[in-house]
């Protein structure tokens, strides 16, 4: 055995082998919480699908390789066809500014959350409208047509957000307080400081390498292919920073799953290194998977609530849609990475053996109802309109017609960056959610969750 490893007692320890895996029945801390654990001793289930892994690292690198070569395609198309009213120091002053207020606001509100948990959320609540108007308003200020457009989406987007948080005001105590006991497993130190700021600097490398792109889009003025382009550079950097975003959730995941369940410390670095190396592939495919899913069964909750009881033509795929939502999200949804992380398995038979768990514990409702993933989404929008609140000025002043590109853009990597950073609160409900599933009994994680599943049974509303 290793010489960062120690020997782990089982004299008071119940297992079962299940599949071939090794399954804690009943759990008592019997390590002390200064030891580190080896990750090759937290690996009982069985390792991740090769082939998907493999292929999701093949397709994900083939399109940066690909994203690379169209970047700079647009930049040196664009710089030789540059617009005489395109001023490049400008526009790329601009963005890189609001990337890096972007960072500043990422590292703020983890340590917010995990501080004041309560006077987060309620910070998220006002200032993601608040700041979707601020957005609106800037844009209006251009008379651009593209300006116009996604004013209107801005405002849009205030509206929902209003009236969302309208609605979720009576859930926001359970939110609180889960935040705060699952933030407890995992407490800021220098070494996950340091990288965190890493998976960061490297969100901020990609965004600035991608601006060439974006602005050599802009600087040759107009194309027929310019939506397409601009699709596809939005795609590509919502990939990346996904993945990173990811990377960031697996690893801290790791380390909140084995301090809630075992009573044991991983080491950052191995954390890091288990989601960046050994499981790249799973995070690869989940980061492209998991939003589609989450977005779908968004889209499905949202027209399942408008229709209703209506039997009316319109809505009468409503709940066909509902039904292969719902059966996504079982078979791909971000708790899965938590056995990615610790387990090493594939995503796909992780999701599934995760959500059946939640199901047999009669869960389902309560995590269908978890409000750690739209305020992580808030948080995005708070840090999407810091970033877009400080670059559009700038290409405003200079009335160079591109005010709505680069407002969309400063936005796009600020929500990025602000998700990479919140990942780490959300990965520690995530693990504390499968924890409390796995073994119901355990009086040392609190009753946060048996009292809310009291409550919803008590009261269906």
């Amino acid at each position: 055995m290793g010489d960062n490893s120690v020997v782990i007692s089982v004299s008071e320890t119940t297992d079962t082998r299940e599949n071939g895996r090794l399954t804690p029945l009943t759990r008592i801390n019997q390590i002390a919480p200064t030891q580190v654990v080896d990750a090759a001793q937290l690996n009982y289930r069985r390792p991740a699908t090769r082939f998907t892994s493999k292929l999701a690292i093949i397709l994900f690198f083939t399109h940066l390789v690909t994203a690379s070569i169209l970047i700079l395609f647009l930049s040196v198309r664009g710089f030789l066809s540059r617009s005489p009213s395109f001023h490049p120091a400008r526009w790329f002053t601009s963005l890189l500014t609001s990337a890096v207020a972007s960072i500043l606001v990422a590292i703020l509100w983890p340590l917010l959350v995990l501080r004041y948990p309560a006077k987060a959320l309620r910070a998220a609540l006002l200032l993601a409208p608040s700041l979707a108007v601020g957005v609106a308003v800037l844009l209006l200020a251009d008379d651009g047509g593209g300006s116009l457009a996604s004013a209107v989406l801005f405002l849009a987007l205030a509206l929902v957000l209003i009236l969302y948080c309208c609605w979720i005001t009576r859930r926001l105590r359970h939110a609180e307080e889960i935040l705060s006991a699952a933030g407890a497993s995992v407490r800021p130190t220098l070494v996950l400081a340091k990288y965190l700021g890493l998976a960061l600097l490297a969100g901020l490398v990609y965004f600035s390498f991608w601006t060439l792109g974006a602005g050599g889009l802009a600087a040759g003025g107009a194309s027929r292919f310019a939506a397409l382009y601009v699709l596809l550079l939005l795609l590509s950097l919502g990939w990346t920073m996904q993945a990173i975003r990811y990377v960031v959730h697996v690893a801290v995941a790791q380390l909140a799953y084995a301090r809630l369940a075992w009573g044991t410390e991983v080491a950052v670095p191995t954390a890091f290194d288990t989601a960046a190396m050994r499981v790249l592939g799973q995070v690869c495919f989940g980061s492209a998977a998991v939003p589609v899913v989450v977005t779908a069964r968004v889209a499905a909750q949202a027209m399942g609530s408008v229709a209703g009881d209506s039997d009316e033509f319109l809505f009468s795929c409503s709940s066909c849609f509902m039904g292969v939502a719902d059966r996504l999200v079982t078979l791909v949804n971000r708790w899965g990475f938590v056995y990615v992380a610790v387990h090493r398995q594939g995503l796909g038979g992780a999701s599934a053996e995760i959500w059946e768990l939640f199901v047999k514990q009669g869960m389902d409702k309560l995590i269908d109802l978890d409000l750690t993933g739209p305020f992580c989404f808030l948080c995005g929008v708070v840090g999407g309109g810091v970033s877009a609140m400080v670059a559009g000025p700038w290409v405003l002043e200079a009335g160079e017609g591109h005010v709505a590109e680069a407002t969309v853009y400063a936005f796009a990597v600020g929500y990025f960056m602000t998700r990479i950073a919140m990942a780490w609160p959300q990965a520690c409900v995530a693990a504390y959610h499968v924890v409390f599933a796995e073994n119901p009994q355990n009086n040392e994680m609190g009753s946060c969750i048996r009292e809310r599943m009291r409550q919803l049974q008590t009261s269906p509303n």
